[in-house]
C-alpha cells in the first residue's frame, strides 16, 4: 500500500492562485501598516486557501512485477566449431541457475540461427525482436552468448539496461581461408580468363605453418591440377574454359592441422563460356531464291562473322569476254579450303555441285576438318541427285545420306519424326510437341530423295521420305537438308513457317552450343531447390544420382515433362558443390556459396559488439575464463567487472486499486475557519 498527500481543489487552480495572491497582498499591506490583529487574520486567510485546496489522502494498492533478463544464444553454424557448442551449453545452464536464484527476476531465452539466403548471423535483429515482445520498463539486462561474428552490427538497438557479451572460442584458435577476390561472369572460349585469389590466415597462426600453400583447381569436377601460391598476398590465376555454357571452377586448399574448419578452404566460381565470334563460310553453288534466306539468317546474328561466296562464273563458262574486263574476283579456293578452313566454325554448301572449282584434295581436307571437330551443312538442291553431286567426292565419307537420284516434285508439309519431336533442334518447332501433330505451316514443293546411311532423321517430307538428317562424324557434326525450298516459308507461301527458328537452331547445334545438345544433363538452382533436367533421344524411365558436398549420394527418379525431356526437383540441405550423374552424362552445380557467410570469418572477436556493449555500461568477457557471476547494480552504475556482470532492477509494478479521501471534511473546515475568525476577533478586542 502506497500513501501520499494529494490536492483536489474545490475551485479551478487559476482561481485558487488568484485568491491566495490577493490574500497575501492584503496581509502584507496590513503588516506594513502595523494594523492590530493582522497575524490572526493571516492565519485565517491561510486556512481559507487550504480549505479551498482540499488536501486529500491518496492511496494505491500495487503488485510488483518481476525484472526480465534476455539471454540470446547464438546457434549459427560458426558456433559448431571446436568446443564452442559445449561452452554455450555450459554457460546457458549456469546463467539459468544464477538468474533463478535472484528474487523477482525472469529469464527469456531466444536463439539465433543462420539467416536465410546466406545472410549470416543476425544477432542484433534477434535481440530487437526479443525486446519488442517484452515491456520495456521491465528489461533489466541482456546477455549474448556468441563468438561475436555477426552480420547486422549496423542495426541500432536502444537497450534500456546493461548489455553483456560472453564470447566463445579460445585464444589459441586459428584458421586458413580461401577468397576469390575477382572473377568475371562471362569469358571468351579458348582465351585465358584471370581470377584473383587470396589465401589468408587468421587468429593465432602457428609459427611452423609456412608462408605458401597448395591449391587444387578443377573444372566441372574433372581432373584436378595443383599449384603453389603465397599466403596473405593476392595472386592471379589464369584459366581457360573448356566448353561453352556454364563452367563450374572449384578451388580447394588442403586441410591444415589445428585449423578451426575446412569449410572455407574451398571456393567455387561459375563462369559462362561464350564464343568471341562464330565464323561461318557460306558457299552458294549458284544464285537461287533460297540463297538470301541463308544470308539474312546469318547476317542477322551479331555474333556471326559471315564469309559468303556465290559461284557466278564456273571454269566451264567461255563467252569470249576478255579477262581484264571481268569485274568478278577469282575464287580464293586454296586459301579458304586448305590454309584457313580450320578458322571457320561452320561451312555451308548451299546447292553446291562438282564443277571443277574445288580439287579432290580440297574436298578431302574438308572431310578431315569435320572429323577433327568442324561442322558442315549441306543444303541440297536438284544437283545433289545428279552425277555432279558433291556426294560423288571425298566428302561422301562424312555425308550421312546418299542420294538415290530421284527428285520429288510435289507439294508436302515437312513433319517431325518421332526422334525429331525429342531432338533439341526440332523439339516444339512451330508449336509442335509430337510427331503426330498436324503442322499448320505452308508446303514445300521439291525434295531430294535420300537414303540415310547414319545419323538421326529429325524431319520427313513427301511420302515420309527423310528431309533433315543430323549426324556426328568423328569430333565434328554434319547435317543434310534434302530440299532447297525453305525460302518458301520466308516468303510466307501458304502461311509460311518457322524457317528462321529451324535454321538458327540447326546452325547453332552444328556449332556445338550447349543448350542444343541432344544428350545433356543440366541443373539450375533457386534458393535451396535444384531443378535437374535430363535431355535424351532414348526412351524409358530416367534416374540420376546426386552427390552432396559431404559425399552422400541420393538416387532421384526423373519425370518426363515432354518428349525427350525429364525433370526433377531436389532440395539440398548443404551448401557447396553437387555432382549429378546419369550414366556417361554428368553435371555439377553450386547450391549457395562454397564457403557460407558463417565461415568467411571464424575467429571469435569482441570488436564488433564492443561499442554497443560499452554504450550500456555492460561488459565483454571470455567464456574460456569461466561463466561470470550475476549481480544487481543501480541504474547508471558500471554493470561489469572482473568475473561478474550486472543487471539493473526496474522496480516495475501494476496498480490494482487507487483511492482519494479528504483529510478534513468541508463541515469541519467551516468549523475550523469560524473558530479561527472568532479567536482572531477576541484577541484583537482584548488588546
Amino acid at each position: 500500500m502506497i500513501r501520499n498527500i494529494a490536492f483536489d481543489p474545490f475551485v479551478p487552480l487559476a482561481a485558487l492562485l488568484v485568491i491566495a495572491g490577493f490574500a497575501a497582498v492584503l496581509m502584507a499591506f496590513a503588516a506594513w501598516r502595523g494594523l492590530r490583529g493582522w497575524p490572526w487574520r493571516a492565519v485565517a486567510a491561510i486556512g481559507v486557501v487550504t480549505a479551498l485546496a482540499n488536501p486529500a489522502l491518496h492511496q494505491e494498492l500495487r503488485d510488483p512485477l518481476t525484472d526480465i533478463v534476455i539471454l540470446v544464444v547464438d546457434d549459427s553454424d560458426s558456433q559448431s566449431l571446436s568446443d564452442r557448442a559445449q561452452q554455450v551449453a555450459f554457460a546457458r545452464a549456469q546463467i539459468e541457475a544464477r538468474i533463478a536464484r535472484l528474487a523477482d527476476t525472469e529469464l527469456r531465452v531466444v536463439h539465433v540461427r543462420d539467416g536465410a539466403d546466406n545472410r549470416g548471423t543476425l544477432l542484433m535483429s534477434r535481440l530487437a525482436e526479443a525486446m519488442a515482445n517484452e515491456p520495456r520498463g521491465r528489461l533489466a539486462g541482456a546477455i549474448l552468448l556468441s563468438d561475436g561474428q555477426l552480420h547486422d552490427a549496423d542495426i541500432a538497438v536502444d537497450f534500456p539496461a546493461p548489455l553483456h557479451l560472453l564470447v566463445t572460442g579460445r585464444s589459441t584458435d586459428w584458421d586458413r581461408r580461401l577468397l576469390v577476390q575477382n572473377a568475371p561472369s562471362f569469358a571468351i572460349l579458348d582465351e585465358e580468363v584471370i581470377l584473383t585469389l587470396l589465401v589468408e590466415d587468421q587468429g593465432a597462426v602457428p609459427t611452423n605453418i609456412g608462408d605458401t600453400s597448395q591449391i587444387i583447381v578443377a573444372i566441372d569436377g574433372g581432373p584436378a591440377q595443383s599449384y603453389t601460391i603465397p599466403v596473405g598476398r593476392p595472386i592471379e590465376v589464369p584459366v581457360v574454359l573448356p566448353h561453352g555454357g556454364m563452367n563450374v571452377i572449384q578451388f580447394t586448399l588442403p586441410d591444415m592441422e589445428g585449423e578451426l574448419t575446412n569449410r572455407n578452404n574451398s571456393a567455387m566460381v561459375q563462369i559462362n563460356g561464350v564464343r568471341d565470334r562464330l565464323r561461318v563460310l557460306l558457299v552458294s553453288g549458284e544464285p537461287h531464291n533460297g540463297e538470301r534466306t541463308w544470308r539474312n539468317l546469318l547476317k542477322s546474328d551479331a555474333s556471326v562473322d559471315l564469309v559468303h561466296f556465290t559461284i557466278l562464273r564456273p571454269p566451264t563458262k567461255q563467252d569470249g569476254v576478255p579477262v581484264n574486263e571481268l569485274s568478278l574476283i577469282a575464287f580464293p579456293t586454296r586459301e579458304l579450303f586448305m590454309e584457313k578452313v580450320d578458322d571457320f566454325d561452320l561451312i555451308i554448301f548451299d546447292r553446291y555441285k562438282l564443277r571443277g572449282i574445288l580439287p579432290g584434295d580440297y574436298l578431302d581436307n574438308i572431310a578431315r576438318y569435320v572429323e577433327d571437330g568442324g561442322a558442315v551443312l549441306f543444303a541440297a538442291g536438284p544437283d545433289f541427285a545428279t552425277a555432279d553431286s558433291i556426294y560423288r567426292s571425298a566428302l561422301s565419307r562424312v555425308i550421312p545420306a546418299a542420294p538415290t537420284g530421284i527428285v520429288i516434285e510435289k507439294g508436302y508439309k515437312p513433319r517431325l519424326t518421332e526422334t525429331g519431336a525429342r531432338h533439341p533442334v526440332t523439339e516444339g518447332l512451330g508449336g509442335l510437341s509430337a510427331a503426330t501433330d498436324e503442322p499448320e505451316w505452308g508446303r514445300w514443293f521439291r525434295q531430294i530423295e535420300l537414303e540415310p546411311q547414319s545419323g538421326e532423321v529429325v524431319m520427313s517430307g513427301a511420302d515420309g521420305q527423310p528431309l533433315l538428317i543430323l549426324d556426328r562424324v568423328g569430333e565434328g557434326r554434319v547435317a543434310v537438308l534434302g530440299s532447297d525450298h525453305a525460302w518458301l516459308w520466308t516468303r510466307g507461301i501458304e502461311g509460311g513457317g518457322p524457317q528462321l527458328e529451324l535454321l538458327r537452331r540447326l546452325a547453332h547445334w552444328m556449332m556445338k552450343e550447349p543448350e542444343l545438345e541432344e544428350e545433356a544433363l543440366t541443373a539450375t538452382v533457386e534458393g535451396n531447390a535444384m531443378t535437374i533436367t535430363r535431355r535424351t533421344l532414348s526412351n524409358g524411365a530416367r534416374s540420376v544420382e546426386v552427390e552432396a558436398p559431404d559425399g552422400r549420394i541420393t538416387a532421384l527418379t526423373l519425370d518426363e515433362a515432354s518428349p525427350g525431356r525429364f525433370t526433377a526437383t531436389f532440395e539440398g540441405s548443404q551448401m557447396g558443390l553437387y555432382r549429378i550423374v546419369d550414366g556417361d552424362e554428368q553435371a555439377v552445380t553450386v547450391l549457395g556459396p562454397a564457403a557460407p557467410r558463417e565461415f568467411e570469418e571464424t575467429i571469435a572477436t569482441r570488436d564488433r559488439l564492443a561499442p554497443v556493449v560499452a554504450a550500456t555500461r555492460g561488459g565483454v568477457l571470455a567464456l574460456a575464463d569461466g561463466v561470470p557471476d550475476i549481480r544487481r547494480v543501480a541504474q547508471g552504475r558500471p554493470a561489469a567487472g572482473r568475473g561478474w556482470i550486472g543487471i539493473t532492477p526496474r522496480e516495475a509494478y501494476v496498480t490494482q486499486s487507487t483511492s482519494l479521501k479528504p483529510l478534513v471534511s468541508p463541515l469541519m473546515w467551516l468549523v475550523i475557519l469560524a473558530a479561527l475568525s472568532v479567536f482572531a476577533w477576541l484577541r484583537e478586542g482584548r488588546r
